[in-house]
Order: C-alpha cells, then structure tokens, then sequence
C-alpha cells in the first residue's frame, strides 16, 4: 500500500471527529434536582460526507438547502412562513458577492455576525425585527455537523479542491489542507502556504 496525504493525514483527520453513537451515564447533581437521578446524553460529532455528493453545486459556498432546513428549524418566526429563509439566504449570499467591493476581512465580520445570531430581519409581529439563528450555540446536539473531504469550489474557471471542510448547518466555517507525512520536502507551512496563498 502507498501512503498518500489522502489514506493517511486525510482519513486520520475524518476518523478523529465522525459521529458516534457515544451515550454517557452521569450523575445530575443536587441543586438541579439530582439526589443520585442519572442522565443519559450523546456526544455530538460529525458526519462525514464525501464533497461531491454534497446536495450543492460546486460554484456555491453554501449547503443552500441545508442552512434552509436550519433556519426553519431553528427559528419560530421563519417557521411560520418558511418562505422567509430564502430572504435570509439572500442576505448571505449578498455577503459573498460583496468580497471584491469590501474586502475580504470586512465579509468575513458581516457574515460572523450571523453566525453569532447578531443579526435581525423584520420577521416579527407588524414587521418586528426579530434575531435570526443560524446555529444553536446552546444546544449543539441541534444544528447539523457535516465533515466533507474533496470539496470542489469553482469560481468562473478556476477550481480549488479542499481536503477536509467542516460545515455547520450547511456552512463551512473551517477548511482543512491535509499534507503527506512520507515526503520531508513537504511540511505544514505548504498547507498553511496553500490556504492563504490559494484558497483565500
């Protein structure tokens, strides 16, 4: 068998964090109503998906269709009209596109913003603006984890491949470039090299 990045440094990374069926016996303590009541709770992973079967194209950033599923499970006011979590995704995609005239650092604090749930749409009651979760920080258990290998980007004709994406309800939010351990030309600051260099 030949060592490559992929069957070694690739695969040890997707084996570390993959869902398992992990169940944890604890012990409640007192003041929340304990008195030796035991708990079971599952350790939260991630899924792995292979990249090109992911439900996206490879010129989108998102899982559309799952950060859609997100925002109707995660917020009551988009429940009521799921219709409302095309505005949202909308406003995400605007983000995007808005790299080129506002730079990426400023992109990347708007669409941070988000993620923190700082953001509001007029969802509410007389067209109240209302906060709108894209990830439950509270309840980890909620939000869909998804690990990918070989995600495909494409932007005009240029197409980047990353080794390991990791993506929270549809939203990459870390990228991974996985190196080979069998050749001592080849270091960490290649990969580090790459995703500033390229993948930025």
């Amino acid at each position: 068998m030949t060592f490559t990045e992929s069957n070694t440094v690739e695969q040890m990374i997707l084996d570390a964090v993959v869902r398992r069926e992990t169940f944890l016996a604890r012990e409640i303590p007192e003041p929340y109503g304990g008195g030796g009541a035991t708990s079971e709770s599952r350790v939260v992973g991630w899924e792995y998906v292979f990249g090109p079967l992911l439900p996206r194209q490879n010129s989108d950033v998102m899982v559309e269709s799952w950060v859609r599923e997100a925002l109707v499970a995660l917020n009551p006011s988009i429940a009521e009209q799921p219709e409302r979590a095309d505005e949202v995704i909308y406003a995400l995609r605007a983000i995007l596109l808005s790299v080129q005239a506002d730079g990426l650092v400023r992109a990347n604090e708007n669409f941070m913003a988000w993620m923190r749930g700082e953001k509001t749409m007029p969802f509410g009651l007389d067209g109240q603006h209302v906060t709108v979760k894209l990830v439950d920080a509270d309840v980890p258990s909620n939000n869909r984890l998804t690990v990918a290998n070989q995600w495909t980007y494409q932007s005009g004709t240029v197409a980047k491949r990353f080794d390991v994406v990791f993506l929270v309800n549809g939203l990459p939010v870390v990228i991974g470039e996985a190196k080979t351990p069998t050749r001592s030309a080849v270091t960490w600051f290649d990969g580090a090299f790459q995703v500033n260099e390229i993948y930025e």
